[in-house]
């Protein structure tokens, strides 16, 4: 048996009779709070550097993983599944969406890439591949998500279709990660002296993006009306 199966199994033991009372109690969705927790806290061990918290960490997402996998074992999303089902899905997506290392000939040829912005040409497509219902560029992307997090991820969707222009200089000259931060915190700053929410404020601006973005896609007009964040200059 290897650490994997054995982890599976302590999971396992946890959610059967006779085993936690707490573990048996949990759904998908109660547990939803404590995989966003772990992923923080993964995030937090990666940043600081410590080789014995990142596997710690990264313990307790698995971990998160193979416990959701055990609740869908049981048929609590309809017909059961288990942690293989899940492998096998992200296996196929995985070599699904790098054909230039996992495909044919043909795709070695056609999608041949040396660098990561090689790849990205193609990232799209092959996502699209996947879930071919999708109509937007926006489909999927989790709205939940961190404010600035999801701004930086729907500019990239904008710029993809023309909307941004994105060789256009940015509103701030930043010159590192530093002074970019000393920005971000002093905008939260301001925001905070004059009684906003700037988590608030943000989400809803990305919102109104997405508006647009959706008019474009709509218009069939991509590449026309390319618009530019304003500058400082």
């Amino acid at each position: 048996m290897t650490q994997l199966d054995d982890l599976i199994a302590v999971a396992h033991q946890l959610r059967a009779p006779g085993g936690c009372p707490w573990d048996a109690e949990q759904t998908h969705n109660s547990l939803t709070k404590y995989l966003l927790e772990e992923t923080y806290e993964l995030i937090d061990a990666i940043e600081s550097g410590d080789r014995d918290e990142v596997i710690e960490e990264l313990g307790d997402v698995l971990y998160q993983v193979i416990f959701h996998s055990d609740l869908g074992s049981t048929g609590t999303l309809g017909e059961p599944f288990d942690i293989e089902d899940v492998a096998r899905v992200s296996a196929a997506k995985m070599k699904g969406r790098h054909p230039h290392v996992f495909g044919n000939a043909e795709e070695l040829e056609k999608y041949a890439a040396k660098t990561g912005d090689d790849v990205m040409v193609n990232w799209d497509d092959h996502k699209k591949k996947e879930k071919p219902h999708r109509q937007s560029i926006l489909d999927g992307i989790p709205q939940a998500m961190p404010a600035l997090a999801l701004a930086d991820k729907i500019i990239g969707k904008a710029e993809k279709i023309g909307l941004l222009d994105a060789d256009a200089p940015g509103p701030f000259t930043v010159t590192s990660e530093a002074e970019l931060g000393a920005i971000l915190l002093a905008i939260v700053s301001s925001g905070r002296a004059a009684g906003f929410d700037s988590e608030r404020a943000l989400r809803e601006a990305v919102r109104e993006l997405q508006v647009e973005i959706r008019e474009v896609e709509l218009e069939g007009e991509s590449d026309a009306g390319v618009i530019a964040l304003p500058s400082d200059d």
